[in-house]
């Protein structure tokens, strides 16, 4: 007598469904786009006189239009946004002016930290899309394409001095923690 193989499940229950992925990934990226916003304001609240204000801004000009791109799709398919934009509006602008009032490597460092977070989430998010297939390609490009300026910023943080900060890993550890957290928070709440 042979045994049948057990039959694999895609979606599990509990698991979210399609629709709730989509709707989690845009609020969730709307609102990690608009953290970003705020971060690279509190850096130019501080360092805005500073040789690295052209760099700051640069990156600060690529995060708004990702946060237009994200807040154009909450509208499109009415996702409703996190309720924490108040906290994050907030959090965003301490974290980057913190950062930048220890120095511009210590905001380079910030940099560093909270991309290399955002790199892994839209990766998970770019896997996630692909196994849904071609019907939600455009937003997996999108997702794609925002993935590789984050990789530019991070890289630009890294050029810049970055792990010169006195503590760097330290430093690193706790934005990495708090960026986690924030993602965790918006996707859900």
């Amino acid at each position: 007598m042979t045994r049948k193989k057990p039959t694999r499940y895609k979606h599990l229950p509990g698991d979210l469904s399609k629709e709730q992925m989509i709707d989690r990934i845009i609020r969730v990226d709307q609102a990690g786009e608009y953290g970003a916003v705020r971060i690279y304001e509190g850096q130019l609240s501080v360092l805005g006189k500073s040789a690295k204000a052209p760099v700051i801004a640069h990156m600060l000009d690529q995060e708004k239009e990702h946060l237009d791109a994200f807040s154009t799709l909450v509208a499109k398919r009415r996702v409703r946004p996190t309720a924490l934009m108040p906290l994050w509006h907030l959090a965003g602008f301490a974290l980057g002016a913190g950062t930048a009032l220890l120095g511009e490597k210590a905001a380079m460092a910030c940099t560093v930290a909270v991309e290399e977070v955002i790199n892994e989430h839209y990766s998970e998010q770019v896997k996630k899309l692909d196994e849904m297939g071609t019907e939600e390609s455009a937003l997996r490009d999108t997702c794609e394409k925002f993935r590789q300026e984050e990789l530019e910023h991070r890289d630009t943080g890294l050029e810049h001095g970055a792990q010169q900060t006195p503590g760097y890993e330290g430093l690193s550890a706790v934005v990495k923690t708090g960026s986690r957290f924030a993602i965790w928070l918006s996707e859900r709440v």
